[in-house]
């Protein structure tokens, strides 16, 4: 079941000014980063009360981030996140009500989470991906 708005995803062109412009103009504090192999993405995390403004990077200039940043440049909003207590019974529950994922189950994600993404022609437009933790970061 969900149980909160995990995060929202920003991919960004370049990662090293995203996070100096996000820290010092927004006050916004750097709590780490890790490179997740498995989506190469280069991540850094940033939170806010209740939640959290990850900032997403190609991993060696590869994955689905730099495609997204071929079509845009600038880069902008990647996907929302939703936590949930149970990812195998959500995407079960999911998949009977019709919805498609972008892969056949869920992978390693950051923070030791498995994720998995729903496409977004089925949440008008926006991709949403769905995380279970080890433990809630």
């Amino acid at each position: 079941m969900i149980i909160r708005l995990d995060h929202v995803a920003i991919a960004v062109p370049d990662l090293e000014a995203s996070i100096r412009r996000f820290c010092a103009d927004l006050g916004l504090e750097l709590s780490g980063r890790e490179d997740v192999v498995s989506a190469l993405t280069s991540t850094a995390f940033l939170p806010v009360p209740g939640t959290r403004v990850e900032l997403v990077h190609p991993l060696n200039g590869q994955g689905p981030i730099q495609r997204f940043l071929e079509k845009k440049p600038q880069g902008g909003l990647h996907h929302l996140c939703f936590a949930t207590d149970d990812i195998d019974a959500d995407v079960v529950r999911l998949r009977a009500l019709g919805y498609a994922f972008t892969s056949d189950a869920p992978t390693p994600g950051a923070h030791g989470s498995r994720i998995i993404f729903l496409h977004p022609r089925g949440f008008d437009g926006v991709l949403i991906e769905l995380a279970q933790y080890p433990e809630h970061p």
